[in-house]
């Protein structure tokens, strides 16, 4: 009966000592290495290329006062949180599309911009405002005797942006451009008008 006693201490403590050594050695396993993906950033440069079309009244794909838009950007955005601050320049060939002013028309040709951009972001989906000031170049037509050249004006937009792997994004942008006190001579005489703009483009860009 005594040796039974014994035994079953002995057991006892064998048994407790086997299973301190199986807890010391799993806490000396590391910890899993397994990491959560970082969050996607909308912060760095880009560069990018655009088309659309440019309208001065309905924007209709057939209508007589449309021009195609074709040009180049290039940006650097900051984002703190959900929220994305920018800048961006851009130049487009405007394809011919016409005002009608007092006798005549004007043609646009060309049109430079630099921009601010403001807005949110959802992950790789960025919904944004953007203005600034832009340069418009002005060929005359019709019986328009004065070329404009270039004049100043003011830009408002919006759009929304979705990126992709690999740093590409595709965009899609509307524009609001009000280039003030146009001066155009005609066989009616001299007149000064405000000119109203809208271009409406698709785009890709190129994040670094």
């Amino acid at each position: 009966m005594r040796h039974s006693s014994k035994f079953s201490i002995w057991s006892s403590l064998t048994l407790l000592t086997v299973l301190g050594v199986q807890q010391a050695q799993a806490a000396d396993f590391p910890a899993s290495d397994y990491q959560d993906p970082p969050a996607f950033s909308w912060s760095g440069a880009y560069v990018g290329a655009h088309g659309g079309l440019g309208f001065t009244g309905s924007p209709n794909p057939f209508a007589d006062r449309n021009g195609v838009a074709l040009g180049v950007q290039a940006g650097y955005n900051m984002q703190a949180g959900p929220g994305i601050v920018g800048a961006e320049i851009e130049g487009s060939y405007l394809g011919d599309t016409e005002h009608k002013v007092n006798g005549g028309k004007l043609k646009e040709k060309w049109r430079g911009a630099i921009k601010a951009k403001a807005g949110l972001t959802f992950d790789q989906t960025l919904v944004y405002g953007t203005a600034g000031y832009a340069m418009t170049n002005y060929k005359k037509g019709g019986d328009v005797r004065n070329d404009v050249g270039f004049k100043g004006g003011y830009l408002l937009g919006a759009g929304i942006e979705q990126a992709f792997a690999g740093g590409l994004s595709a965009k899609i942008e509307y524009n609001y451009i009000m280039t003030p006190d146009i001066r155009t001579s005609t066989i009616s005489g001299s007149s000064e008008k405000d000119l109203d703009s809208h271009v409406i483009k698709a785009g890709i860009n190129m994040r670094f």
